[in-house]
């Protein structure tokens, strides 16, 4: 950016962040879509008749699909440089198996449109981050990132809400609550091809693209520092389900949702700021204060559970944006969606193993699953500045 002329320097950093601004509009109609209805899976699975394994395998299965599947979109993309066909694919896909969700009466169905709602989200993950980096190319990676995850929070916060009115307006009916989620899905679709109609190569945003190449040794200590962090991280279906176990009422739970979508807002926010001028450490900080929601969440009466997903959206809001941050300081412009893709494929099978396992240990031992998630968390956050030794400058130049 110091060679180019201050005025297109500012023409750039406005393009950069209006699209960035589009992108996490765009999220937030989706994340009212999906997120609303993540708040209800756990429990409108254990209302038809899923055990706890079941919900813990489903949830597993789901995201290993959803982040393997980022393997094949991110490499799809970055070679063939279609970054807004896979993008707009993984929104159809992930937006409209939601309100299919009204339409299921028995657990299995509704466990196969949970599947294919994550699968959805993984095709899009890789392109649409890719084309988010080369405007943080300009802006700051850490900043772009949390700007879109910002929004894209603020939209989980209004679906678990809406979804906890209708349900006490509607005696509990999951049906109707998935129902009237295709209303923000199809303004996420719009919002997409208004975004794709005025950006249509946001690689443009960014200056000298460097060829491909190989991925640095930070990038795979990073990798690793995220598998353990998904390793111990119980997917909300499961919280969701204790509470319900647990005898709380089911309008809260979506609100208890509502909440952690609110704290990752907030931190993605701060800890994006932040990461820009302090790197992996903060998110390593992050990472460590997010590691209590386990004793809080499982062990504890309504009020523990709160504060404990409050900590879970602490950690939700590294891992749903901030981190592609480092990928996309780490590695060349032209190998970021494969980059990308390969760090989610590896997450998705640790937070498959991690969630399957959780859900098998619920039913055995409380103390044996918070265990396992607490060590696995602060096990990452003492990894994660491991990974700061290589960077790269703005511009993605090493």
């Amino acid at each position: 950016m110091s060679e180019r002329e201050p005025g297109e320097t500012r023409r750039l950093t406005r393009a950069a962040l209006r699209f960035v601004i589009l992108i996490g509009i765009v999220s937030l109609f989706a994340d009212m879509t999906h997120e609303a209805a993540r708040s209800i899976n756990g429990p409108f699975l254990a209302v038809l008749g899923a055990s706890a394994a079941a919900v813990g395998l489903v949830s597993g299965l789901g995201e290993l699909l959803g982040y393997l599947v980022r393997l094949a979109s991110g490499y799809a993309a970055g070679r063939s440089g279609r970054y807004w066909l896979w993008t707009a694919a993984g929104y159809l896909v992930n937006l409209l198996a939601v309100p299919a969700l009204a339409l299921a009466g028995r657990w299995p169905v509704a466990a196969g449109l949970i599947v294919v709602e994550r699968v959805g989200r993984g095709l899009r993950n890789p392109p649409r981050d890719t084309m988010l980096s080369h405007a943080g190319s300009v802006i700051g990676q850490g900043w772009a990132f949390a700007l879109r995850e910002a929004l894209d929070q603020a939209g989980a916060v209004v679906g678990p809400l809406l979804v906890a009115l209708v349900l006490s307006r509607q005696g509990g009916r999951f049906s109707t609550a998935y129902a009237w989620l295709l209303a923000p899905a199809l303004c996420s679709l719009a919002v997409l091809a208004l975004s794709r109609w005025l950006f249509p190569r946001p690689r443009s945003l960014e200056p000298a693209l460097a060829a491909a190449s190989a991925l640095p040794g930070a990038y795979w200590t990073y990798v690793v520092a995220m598998a353990l962090m998904a390793i111990g991280y119980a997917d909300f279906n499961l919280i969701s389900f204790h509470l319900e176990r647990a005898g709380d009422p089911p309008a809260v739970i979506p609100l208890l949702y509502a909440l952690a979508m609110g704290m990752a807002g907030i931190s993605a926010l701060v800890f994006g700021r932040w990461f820009d001028r302090s790197g992996l450490p903060v998110l390593a900080l992050a990472v460590g204060i997010s590691a209590g929601f386990a004793p809080l969440a499982f062990f504890g009466g309504l009020g523990a559970a709160a504060v404990g997903v409050a900590l879970w959206g602490v950690g939700m809001g590294v891992q749903d944006s901030l981190m592609s941050a480092p990928v996309a300081v780490m590695v060349q412009a032209a190998s970021r969606a494969r980059a990308l893709g390969v760090m989610n494929a590896l997450y998705g099978v640790a937070w498959f193993a991690g969630s399957t396992a959780m859900g098998l240990i619920y039913e055995r031992s409380l103390l044996g699953l918070v265990l396992l998630s607490v060590l696995a968390q602060l096990l990452a956050a003492a990894v994660l500045p491991f990974a700061r030794h290589h960077r790269l400058s703005a511009g993605g130049q090493a």
